[in-house]
């Protein structure tokens, strides 16, 4: 087959659209320019995503920019692929208005999110690590996709929430300021304590943890007066990201607390009940038992 041969397959006709003659060549350069197109756009997107993470940008500015120019690079590379062919853009007027319109009836749910993801990426009230509440979950933000965002939950299970859901609901960010949490120990003692001792052990555990923050002050409060103990509470200030920060604090907080009990001899409190009786009580002894075998004997 000659070079000629190949030129007159390649400049061969498939179809016409309008005053556009589509042809083998151009029909084989898409596909072609695609692969080269996606291959260049994704190893660009990587070398800029390390750049900015070398500078040290926020992690959800990142997974921002990345998104934008993702869509730029597809748009640039479809309307490239449009310009081979000799297909003009108001072709598809007709077809994307009905397309448009099959969305609008079928697709709302996904329309939403979608627009929802971008609120959250360009709004930021949710950011990338940010410690959400939503409901009864508690979980770290590990990204923010078009249409859903991926939590980590405290007990390591991923969970995938729209992003629509995020928007219209309450939702409790713990670090959308700052990483700084207020949490308390509560513990009861024995009635007949010293309240102060008490107070003052609770407080010199609390300076002593390396982790509670000295502004705002830690303080020891006496609570209330409860059915079987005295009740006090612990409150204090920690820089925490997760909530299993914030409960190891309060654990090792516990354990010092009950070794400076067990020294001081303060007893932490159970529950119990005082029974009170009114009248006499008698104690009787009962009868023993006879058996049938003796009862046979007897008689």
């Amino acid at each position: 087959m000659s070079w000629q041969d190949i030129k007159e397959i390649l400049s061969f006709v498939l179809f016409t659209y309008g005053d556009s003659a589509i042809t083998v060549s151009q029909v084989l350069q898409v596909p072609l320019l695609l692969l080269l197109a996606w291959f260049i756009v994704t190893r660009i997107g990587k070398l800029i995503r390390r750049a900015m993470l070398a500078r040290k940008v926020a992690p959800d500015a990142v997974h921002l920019f990345s998104r934008i120019y993702l869509i730029l690079a597809i748009a640039i590379i479809v309307v490239t692929s449009l310009e081979i062919l000799n297909i003009p853009l108001k072709a598809f007027a007709f077809v994307s208005g009905a397309i448009a319109i099959g969305v609008g009836f079928g697709a709302q749910n996904i329309i939403n999110n979608f627009i929802s993801g971008w609120i959250l990426m360009w709004e930021r009230p949710i950011r990338i690590g940010d410690f959400l509440e939503i409901g009864e979950t508690k979980g770290v933000v590990e990204s923010i996709n078009t249409r859903s965002t991926l939590i980590r939950r405290n007990d390591g299970v991923h969970m995938l929430v729209p992003n629509s859901h995020l928007l219209e609901n309450t939702v409790t960010n713990w670090t959308l300021i700052d990483n700084i949490a207020r949490s308390t120990v509560r513990v009861g003692v024995a009635y007949g304590a010293d309240v102060e001792r008490v107070a003052d052990i609770i407080k010199q555990t609390l300076d002593e943890h390396e982790e509670i923050l000295t502004a705002p002050t830690p303080i020891a409060i006496f609570e209330d007066f409860g059915d079987n103990a005295l009740i006090f509470d612990g409150i204090f200030w920690v820089c925490a990201n997760t909530e299993a920060d914030i409960r190891r604090i309060r654990s090792d907080i516990r354990f010092r607390i009950y070794k400076l009990f067990n020294e001081a001899g303060i007893v932490i409190a159970f529950p119990q009940r005082d029974l009170h009786l009114d009248g006499e009580l008698k104690i009787t002894k009962a009868a023993p038992r006879v058996s049938e075998d003796e009862q046979g004997r007897q008689t």
